[in-house]
């Protein structure tokens, strides 16, 4: 009888350390975005094939719901997060509306599809309009109710921020998130996030920050100086651990410090246009790799030590359709035919990336011509008149914009279309902006040009 006790004890032990490693392994790998913008990538299930038995990838973020997609992911293991887009946001803060979506969306795939995040919109404070930021909130809360009375567990509702959301982040110590969106718009996220116990969803890009003398600090390399916040005495070695940081202690500031930080997208172009002299591979290995090995490390940040954020690396392919330069196609881990375009430490029986020198310029080499680093922005060819009017709008609606030009007698009225005059209120917010590409997506219908798009009497910013 004791025996037969203890061997029942053996197994119920046996059982519980298996779901416990079962379960290690799967919150111990990082994520990938699986975008779709080209006409020569591999069909979902071949995907999802190969991400279970040759990488170590054990969860994917989409831009959408892609039903293909969805299905080709079913009996993986591999975690699966979806997108809402932004357009449909308002819709949803009605009930019936949102029981529809999870309906129609998340049902049909859950659980064998493992579906662990919707997140609602992918930075629409940054991107607006205002109507969709005031229902984001009420959308989340409806489609996270929508879930419940469906019977659905396990799936978390949450949304994902650019870091514009921050008036400053250097130091870490004194950042805060921006006035009006802090109180007005994040206190509500946050307090839904704490109470769903959902993570605070960030894209944090040193990529954006990145300048010659400040490639090693960029780029995760080791063995870097770094810089000391004076106020916290806390050595930074690394701009990604001052992004995570700034964000925390905005959180804390606003009395929302508990709320985990998951990272929603961060990466590294590996090529470039001339004019994009930090996109190349041994740049994007040494900060994708580095994420890597960080993460697996488990090092955390200095004000968060030995905290493990979950993190989507951006992204999976090189995606051939996507509009706006050389570096726009080229984010992604591995080419349309899985070749890897270098390697991060990620393929299954592979050991992790050494550290990579990063290239600088050469002093003896002369700088390209002016006109060769000018950049504008403008709308891609597939955009609606109606995203344009949007995009209009709410640059015109923000202080200190002057969007005279495109008025009547206007030098820029003519041609008086809703395409030419979004160009040039477009160019004008990114150039205002400080020319950070970021500051041209305008959720998806832009993009950076080296053309310059003036045309008769209108001159545009560069």
């Amino acid at each position: 009888m004791e025996f037969s006790k203890r061997h029942s004890l053996f197994f119920v032990l046996l059982f519980v350390y298996t779901i416990l490693v079962q379960h290690f392994a799967a919150v111990n790998s990082i994520g990938v975005n699986y975008g779709t913008l080209g006409n020569n990538l591999p069909p979902p299930a071949q995907v999802a094939q190969f991400l279970k038995e040759k990488t170590t990838i054990d969860r994917v973020k989409l831009f959408d719901v892609n039903p293909d997609i969805l299905r080709a992911f079913a009996g993986t293991g591999i975690f699966v997060a979806v997108t809402v887009p932004n357009g449909e946001i308002p819709n949803l803060v009605n009930m019936k509306n949102a029981r529809r979506w999870v309906g129609d969306n998340i049902k049909p795939f859950y659980p064998q599809t493992k579906i662990n995040y919707i997140l609602v919109g992918n930075e629409v404070l940054h991107w607006g309009p205002q109507n969709v930021i005031d229902n984001l909130v009420g959308a989340m809360r409806a489609l996270h109710n929508a879930l419940i009375r469906s019977g659905i567990q396990g799936v978390n509702v949450t949304t994902a921020h650019a870091l514009s959301i921050l008036e400053s982040s250097d130091p870490p110590s004194l950042a805060k998130f921006r006035p009006g969106w802090d109180k007005g718009d994040l206190a509500p996220i946050l307090q839904f996030l704490r109470q769903t116990k959902s993570p605070f969803m960030v894209n944090p890009y040193p990529y954006f920050g990145y300048s010659p003398e400040k490639g090693r600090f960029c780029t995760l390399q080791t063995q870097t100086p770094g810089v000391t916040d004076k106020y916290t005495k806390k050595l930074y070695t690394n701009m990604f651990d001052q992004l995570i940081d700034s964000v925390y202690t905005s959180m804390k500031k606003l009395g929302y410090g508990d709320v985990e930080i998951a990272v929603g997208e961060t990466g590294w172009a590996s090529a470039g246009e001339t004019f994009e002299p930090k996109c190349t591979i041994p740049n994007a290995a040494s900060y994708n790799g580095g994420l890597v090995k960080k993460y697996n490390q488990g090092t955390g940040t200095p004000l968060l030590p030995g905290r493990k954020f979950e993190t989507y690396i951006f992204a999976l392919f090189n995606e051939n359709l996507k509009p706006g330069s050389l570096a726009e196609r080229s984010f992604g881990l591995f080419q349309p035919d899985f070749t890897p375009v270098y390697d991060v430490g990620i393929m299954r029986g592979t050991a992790g990336v050494p550290d990579q020198p990063v290239p600088t310029p050469s002093p003896s080499v002369p700088k390209p011509p002016t006109q060769g680093n000018k950049k504008w922005c403008v709308p891609k060819a597939e955009a609606t008149d109606a995203q344009l009017q949007s995009n209009i709008d709410y640059v015109c609606s923000q202080g200190g914009m002057d969007c005279g030009p495109i008025q009547a007698n206007g030098a820029c009225f003519n041609p008086n279309t809703v395409r030419a005059h979004a160009s040039y209120v477009m160019n004008s917010w990114y150039q205002s902006k400080g020319r950070n590409d970021f500051g041209c997506d305008f959720s998806g219908t832009g993009a950076v040009t080296s053309s310059d798009p003036s045309n008769g009497s209108c001159s545009f910013l560069s």
